[in-house]
């Protein structure tokens, strides 16, 4: 029961950084991305971290949010025919994680 309750906890957190939808909300599951499902931008992935270190009191070990929003190239090299760009991919960044790191009292990806 106690995991069951960190779950809904850490869902909770997640909702109050999800922000507002006008048709409707989204299904929050283990395995719904923070960055790709949610839409979050990197500063409002990076307020719901912190929320979340500080909340569930999890170490946050070599996390950078970088990792989950790598800087996107500019407009200037993506339209240079001349200059070779790949589009950074970033891993996955799923609620799962964040359950997982708190049962653990700390961030276990990297």
């Amino acid at each position: 029961m106690v995991n069951n309750d960190l779950e809904q906890r850490i869902y909770q957190l997640v909702r109050s950084h999800d922000g507002v939808y006008l048709i409707k909300d989204v299904e929050l599951t283990s395995i719904t991305d923070i960055d790709s499902d949610l839409r979050l931008d990197d500063d409002e992935a990076l307020a719901l971290m912190e929320d979340f270190f500080s909340t569930f009191s999890v170490d946050r070990g070599n996390f950078s949010i970088t990792t989950y929003h790598p800087p996107e190239p500019s407009l200037k090299n993506l339209l240079n025919p001349f200059r070779k760009s790949d589009i950074p991919q970033a891993p996955d960044f799923t609620i799962n994680m964040l359950i997982e790191s708190a049962r653990a009292g700390c961030w276990l990806y990297d």
